[in-house]
């Protein structure tokens, strides 16, 4: 069945803000890409920053389906799905020669000093990942020790993800990538030590 008018303009957008950034993609690009005419663009989206928008909500609602159920199909683990996902973007970046950014991250860096409702949706957008993170700590619990503060760790893991794809990226190397993560592995292995010692 095909995708309605607004959905392919958003997708096309989508791609585009992935692939040139959010200030190199133009009107013009994105009507070229979801081969809408301009009537139809500007009914739905009255400017560039309207289409930004509608963007910022896809990833916001579209989170579990278009990220964590894949990353996670067939992981039972609560902490081996933080993996799993951590591990999706290993292989986006080994897919694009290490190209590949996290979309929200990449636009957040971009857009220095966005207006108030492009901010808001960047961070929901944060605030969806930390919270599917911290409900997988939550569930693993046992393996932190008493008193860890979920919110802190799911943000700090979001913040290793995206500076070890920045570094990445800047450098050309997964490896980058890989010593962030491993230092992450580290880390959630001295909590769960920390956890059994304790219990």
């Amino acid at each position: 069945m095909p995708i309605d008018t607004r959905l392919r303009i958003l997708l096309a957008a989508m791609d585009l803000f992935q692939a040139k950034g959010y200030g190199s993609t133009s009107i013009s690009d994105i009507l070229s890409r979801s081969q809408a005419n301009s009537g139809s663009l500007y009914h739905f989206f009255p400017g560039k920053q309207d289409v930004l928008l509608g963007v910022l909500e896809l990833y916001r609602d579209g989170i579990r389906q278009m990220l964590l159920e894949p990353a996670w199909q067939g992981v039972a683990d609560p902490i081996d799905r933080i993996f799993a996902l951590l591990a999706r973007y290993r292989a986006a970046l080994m897919e694009s020669e290490c190209v590949y950014g996290c979309p929200i991250g990449s636009l957040a860096l971009e857009l220095h000093e966005p207006d108030p409702p492009v901010r808001d949706l960047l961070a929901q957008n944060f605030t969806g990942w930390t919270r599917a993170i911290g409900g997988c700590l939550e569930a693993g619990a046992e393996r932190l020790p008493r008193g860890t503060e979920i919110q802190g760790l799911a943000e700090f893991i979001l913040t290793t993800m995206e500076g070890g794809v920045m570094q990445a990226r800047t450098h050309r190397d997964i490896a980058y990538f890989d010593r962030s993560i491993d230092q992450l592995r580290q880390h959630m292995a001295l909590l769960a030590m920390s956890a059994r010692q304790a219990a």
